[in-house]
């Protein structure tokens, strides 16, 4: 069974996204900021991660660009959830490394059917 770790700082929204996972069979963890995220990706790494942009301690980018320059996290797809939903932000986003970018407010589809598909490789 796969595990995706959810790093959201907005309650609402990681347990909206973790309910939503678990109920198509995934394993759930989560992480509440970037360097969280870092923390536990080091001790446990994710089959995927889906990272929010806009968080405390340090942001999504830069926590993308950090995996996706360890050797041992290159591969981990990134999927990037965020409410900077312009033009600008997806392909700074894609630049930074992420495998996709998906703006809030979104259909759940969206984000169940884009996890899967990079679960799937």
């Amino acid at each position: 069974m796969s595990t995706v770790l959810i790093v959201e700082d907005s309650l609402a929204q990681r347990e909206m996204i973790i309910d939503l996972l678990k109920a198509t069979g995934l394993t759930v963890t989560y992480a509440s900021d970037g360097v969280e995220a870092l923390e536990a990706i080091q001790s446990a790494p994710p089959d995927l991660v889906v990272l929010d942009i806009v968080m405390p301690r340090m942001n999504g980018y830069e926590v993308c660009r950090r995996l996706k320059s360890d050797p041992k996290t290159q591969n981990v797809p990134v999927v990037m959830c965020s409410s900077k939903g312009e033009e600008f932000d997806r392909y700074w986003g894609m630049k930074q490394g992420a495998d996709a970018y998906i703006a809030k407010p979104f259909q759940p589809t969206e984000l169940v059917g884009t996890v899967k598909q990079l679960l799937r490789g």
